[in-house]
């Protein structure tokens, strides 16, 4: 009995991967590259780790330097 509940939940495993891989051959991916670069292109202007972070507005730099050394 338990070797056809695993068979059966087997073959429902194998539909929802066939059903999502007909899903994924209808996308674009061109166009999803295309828009991806043009996104990270627009958005580089504002990323810290292209541009860094001005010393005045860096909320991760040290306050004092460490007195006991």
């Amino acid at each position: 009995m338990s070797s056809k509940v695993t068979i059966s939940g087997d073959t429902g495993q194998a539909r929802q991967a066939v059903e999502q891989l007909r899903m994924k051959v209808g996308i674009d991916r061109v166009k999803l590259a295309a828009d991806l670069l043009q996104f990270c292109t627009e958005q580089a202007k504002s990323d810290p780790f292209l541009v860094g972070i001005l010393a005045a507005t860096n909320p991760f730099k040290e306050k004092k330097p460490c007195a006991i050394l």
